[in-house]
């Protein structure tokens, strides 16, 4: 079987998927237009992409019978693909969950430290050489530990970063989520506006798509009280990035940090300029054996499907 893979994988992901497929590798890092993903489907039976990759409703329009039976996304956000239109053509669409659960939680947390304990900052200050040592009022930040935590989405994701702020650093953790969940140890709100109201630190794991786009907006933001933080582990366009730079700048909000962008990979000069912010480029899985595992379940979706088997991860 053809199968496209849409940027470069781990080693040895792709050493296995060259053992069970004819692959062919795409040698760029930038994600693909509509346009190349629309002659994808017509020439390869199944795809391997990843964030960004452009399978929005353009690129299956004036598709009647593709070749391409299977996207198999390298990743668990899939607001890059048109389910819908895909499953029209009959073509299945999988993910990745599960391997980028505790990674991305990981980064969450470092987000939330750097920003409270204003490290970033301190960071740049020793590298710029501005640092002449301590002082008592020097740099001070929110100590996190036995704050409230609010989460914003309580999936995988969200319930390891309640998991790590209850258990690592004895916060009470509220949450929103648009179904109901019983989670040991944390209270569900009845809306975003309320969690924002009533925490120290906010975590964004909303998936993205249109149902989430700009959630949190100027109005939810206000909710915050001047000493909170922000933190957004999802998706970039979930936060309205221009009313999250008025708040930063106003003062009406302490910080951000984040590790997803509206229009990435373009972020704003006016977040870059700002020194209460936090600035990650996408880390979220960023480790080896994690990207290794993302690429192995992507593999096994595939596998499952040529051998037709019950697709393990299909969305």
């Amino acid at each position: 079987m053809r199968l496209l893979i849409t940027r470069d994988l781990p080693t040895a992901v792709m050493q296995a998927a060259a053992k069970n497929f004819d692959v062919t590798e795409r040698k760029l890092h930038r994600p693909m237009s509509s346009c190349e993903a629309r002659e994808a489907l017509v020439r390869y039976d199944a795809i391997l992409p990843t964030l960004g990759d452009d399978f929005s409703s353009s690129s299956f329009e004036m598709l009647t019978k593709p070749k391409c039976k299977l996207i198999a996304n390298f990743g668990v956000g899939h607001n890059h693909i048109d389910v819908g239109a895909a499953r029209k053509l009959s073509i299945s669409v999988t993910n990745t969950p599960g391997a980028v659960t505790d990674a991305t939680a990981d980064i969450a947390l470092t987000l939330m430290l750097m920003t409270c304990r204003r490290a970033g900052e301190g960071e740049r200050m020793v590298r710029s050489g501005a640092w002449n040592g301590w002082h008592p009022t020097q740099l001070l930040g929110m100590h996190m530990s036995g704050k409230t935590l609010g989460i914003v989405g309580m999936g995988r994701i969200g319930q390891a970063i309640a998991q790590r702020a209850r258990l690592g650093f004895g916060m009470k953790v509220i949450f929103y989520n648009r179904s109901k969940k019983e989670i040991e140890g944390c209270e569900q709100l009845a809306s975003i506006n309320q969690v924002m109201a009533l925490s120290d630190v906010i975590a964004l794991a909303l998936p993205g798509g249109p149902e989430t786009h700009h959630i949190i907006d100027r109005d939810t933001l206000a909710a915050l009280r001047p000493h909170a933080v922000l933190v957004n582990i999802a998706r970039g366009d979930i936060l309205d990035e221009a009313a999250l730079i008025e708040a930063l700048v106003s003062g009406k909000i302490a910080g951000a940090g984040l590790d997803v962008y509206e229009y990435e990979p373009k972020v704003p000069d006016a977040l870059k300029q700002l020194e209460n912010v936090t600035l990650f480029p996408h880390l979220g899985t960023s480790a080896l054996s994690v990207r290794e595992d993302m690429g192995f379940m992507a593999l096994s979706n595939l596998t499952a499907y040529f051998e037709g088997r019950e697709l393990p991860n299909q969305v």
